[in-house]
């Protein structure tokens, strides 16, 4: 078979702060109910999400995702966080809801995480590409991020990155892992945006 179509179905508190939260993404609202259950459908070109409401749903308790590959990650996220600075003033990186940078997560494998407002985590990922030769800092980051963006551990995270940028090689760009290192104090402190963000 062929042209098949997979839509999650993610717990929420209120569909229409969901759809609120989508429609800054750049989805539009293709469908929505109140009766006999709260729900809403949500599309942006190919991706279609959809949302039920259900009572006593925590958003910090949710273990709900889903996986979105794409071509690149980067216009997607530029366009996300476009979304999000003009409703907010800035990328959220902390709190719930919030959205990760796109990151190498493994040898193959570049993405960034929405986690939305009802605590679902999107995953957005980059198809699959050819390992690179890294460096131990660009693997500390890809470890960092793996438990960071992917596990939701900012803390080990951190250690992680501090130990990493402690025994860099001087000649190493330090640029991005010290950018990332200040995203995870943000994300686990929940102060102010960094410059730029």
């Amino acid at each position: 078979m062929a042209n098949e179509l997979t839509i999650p179905l993610l717990p929420c508190v209120d569909i229409d702060e969901m759809a609120a939260f989508y429609e800054m993404l750049g989805f539009s609202k293709t469908y929505r109910q109140m009766k006999p259950n709260p729900y809403v459908a949500m599309r942006r070109e190919d991706i279609n999400l959809h949302f039920y409401g259900m009572p006593g749903h925590v958003p910090e308790e949710s273990h709900s995702t889903c996986v979105i590959i794409v071509e690149d990650t980067g216009p997607l996220f530029e366009a996300f966080a476009a979304g999000m600075r003009a409703v907010h003033g800035k990328v959220l990186v902390s709190g719930i809801p919030r959205m990760t940078r796109p990151r190498l997560r493994n040898d193959r494998y570049t993405g960034f995480t929405v986690v939305d407002p009802g605590g679902n985590w999107i995953r957005v990922s980059k198809a699959e590409q050819e390992p690179e030769a890294r460096t131990k800092l660009a693997k500390a980051m890809e470890d960092a991020a793996r438990q960071a963006d992917a596990r939701g551990n900012e803390r080990q995270a951190l250690k992680i990155l501090e130990g990493a940028l402690k025994r860099a090689d001087a000649s190493e760009d330090r640029t991005e892992a010290e950018a990332y290192r200040d995203e995870l104090i943000e994300r686990i402190t929940g102060s102010g945006p960094r410059p730029g963000a």
